[in-house]
């Protein structure tokens, strides 16, 4: 796994694998919640800009919200780590129930 503990019989050795990773894991997280107030403010500004179409706008506000979901589950919830198949496969199924949902819904109401 990745996220495993190293344990090579040195507790030098293993305090220092564990140091590395950790600060690589704090750089990703800052890294993607930078991005995320990025997105947050693009989003702000497509809603206070008066030269963006108000049809534009919705569309891609729900996009960035999906990068940024992307993000949250990818960095912030650990689903890159290996042993995480399992609650992947349920978020991601139960996404696709919803967004189903959705379509259904819509194309009732619409057609």
């Amino acid at each position: 796994m990745e996220n495993q503990q190293v344990n090579s019989g040195n507790p030098r050795v293993d305090i220092e694998y564990r140091r590395k990773k950790s600060t690589e894991e704090m750089r990703y997280h800052i890294i993607s919640f930078s991005m995320m107030i990025f997105l947050t403010f693009i989003a702000f500004a497509a809603v206070g800009f008066k030269g963006v179409t108000k049809s534009f706008t919705p569309p891609f506000i729900l996009l960035l919200a999906i990068v940024q979901v992307i993000f949250q589950l990818y960095y912030f919830m650990h689903m890159k780590h290996k042993g995480h198949e399992a609650p992947s496969m349920f978020i991601f199924s139960g996404a696709l129930v919803g967004f189903i949902i959705i379509l259904t819904f819509t194309t009732i109401i619409w057609w």
